[in-house]
């Protein structure tokens, strides 16, 4: 599966942005989808994922109750909705994709990786 992200930008903080990863090739129901995310001089952590079948979500404790996840079978497209960004959320975004049936958050159990969106959240 191929995997696109876009959606990121420059926003100030307290805004909101919706980032979007496309798939072709497979269908992205039949993955586990991950977001990560790697800011300068750090690892690439994760962020939030969404199960195959059931659509459970996940999220970092750092994103919890600002971000969500949700996926569009029909267009077959996993989007991440920040809101109240923050300055700390500055980083390039990555979706991935999971061939594992349980849900993971480890960035070695991801099997196909976006190319990446840049987030700026300015003070």
């Amino acid at each position: 599966v191929q995997l696109q992200a876009s959606g990121g930008g420059l926003v100030q903080a307290g805004g909101s942005l919706r980032l979007s990863c496309a798939a072709s090739g497979r269908t992205l129901s039949s993955y586990v989808m991950g977001w990560f995310r790697q800011a300068p001089g750090k690892e690439r952590d994760f962020v939030a994922l969404i199960s195959r079948s059931t659509g459970n979500t996940f999220f970092a404790d750092s994103v919890k109750g600002r971000f969500t996840i949700s996926r569009d079978s029909a267009k077959n497209t996993v989007y991440l909705q920040m809101n109240s960004l923050k300055p700390e959320d500055t980083a390039v975004y990555y979706c991935a994709a999971s061939s594992r049936t349980i849900a993971t958050t480890r960035r070695d159990h991801y099997d196909y990786w976006g190319q990446g969106t840049l987030v700026t959240v300015s003070s």
